[in-house]
């Protein structure tokens, strides 16, 4: 496992690495994080009351571009934030965030106390080593004709609004598994170099099982906010599931879908099956997840195919 040069050294780390399909490996960081000095001090709480919770930030989790981090809040803390976004903190403590595939190495975790204090804790965020293809053509004129816009625009509409409904679910908290096991034809990340000029990353991770139809499973614990039926102009027949707290998985390319919009949705359960409906080479399950605007790489959630 890669450690960034100049690790922060009120950080104490215990990593673990596991092998993943591709030669990859999957780091599972646990950060300690002791309390870093708090500014604007006040004095101490009674010996007799003391605060509940940690002193400090404690996190598991991937810390690198495309990972995520799940934590408890120091206690006696009123609000949190993560890179200045809100963090939404459970009657626990605890809360999830998590970190775009073009992340800074640095990030920061930002705790105000019930007494005053204001408690600023640093996160090294590891670089990932891209698949990157450097091809000699030009890349093709971008843009869309007004005639495509008109079909995409409602279809994009539906998208953001179905990443955007908050449900009530507590999937972030699981351990996610496989919605489907196979060959793994498409990694999260990868990007062409058209002479110079950077193309579209690939958002999510493809899975190939060789045939249509095969059945996949949710990963973990949510509800069903896009169900599309008619298929999207690229998705094709399009599945999201909201797991919570800002974290959703999108499932595109179905060749039929098993639940309906609104339904909440258990880890393991039957949600449809393999296609490749909209635009598709062949029959695959591409998987995407999101935590509010950061694109996440699922093969950070699952652990090794085993």
């Amino acid at each position: 496992m890669r450690r960034a040069p100049g690790l922060i050294a009120t950080l104490a780390v215990l990593a673990g690495c596991q092998a993943v399909p591709g030669g990859r490996q999957e780091a599972e960081t646990v950060q300690a994080l002791p309390a870093p000095a708090a500014t604007a001090p006040q004095p101490a709480a009674p010996a007799s009351a003391p605060l509940p919770g940690p002193s400090s930030f404690v996190v598991t989790g991937a810390l690198e571009q495309g990972g995520w981090i799940r934590g408890q809040v120091p206690g006696g803390t009123v609000r949190a934030s993560f890179e200045r976004q809100a963090l939404s903190v459970d009657e626990d403590g605890r809360f999830f965030a998590a970190f775009d595939r073009d992340a800074a190495a640095a990030a920061e975790l930002v705790a105000e106390l019930r007494d005053g204090r204001r408690v600023v804790t640093p996160l090294v965020v590891q670089p990932r080593d891209w698949q990157i293809e450097r091809v000699d053509i030009a890349r093709r004129p971008g843009g869309m004709t007004d005639a495509f816009w008109r079909i995409r625009e409602p279809e994009l509409a539906r998208i953001e609004a179905a990443r955007n409904v908050g449900a009530d679910s507590r999937g972030w908290a699981q351990a996610f598994i496989w919605p489907v096991k196979g060959r793994i034809s498409g990694r999260f990340g990868s990007q062409r170099i058209y002479r110079g000029e950077p193309g579209a990353y690939h958002s999510g991770l493809d899975i190939a099982t060789g045939e249509s139809g095969t059945p996949f499973v949710a990963p973990a614990d949510g509800v069903v906010t896009l169900a599309a039926t008619t298929s999207f102009s690229l998705e094709g027949h399009l599945l999201i599931i909201d797991h919570g707290n800002g974290l959703n998985s999108a499932f595109l390319h179905c060749s039929d879908i098993a639940v309906r919009e609104g339904e909440v949705v258990r880890q393991g359960q039957y949600i449809g099956n393999i296609g490749a409906t909209g635009r598709a080479t062949g029959p695959h399950l591409h998987w995407s997840m999101k935590w509010r605007d950061a694109r996440l790489d699922p093969l950070l959630f699952t652990g090794p195919m085993n």
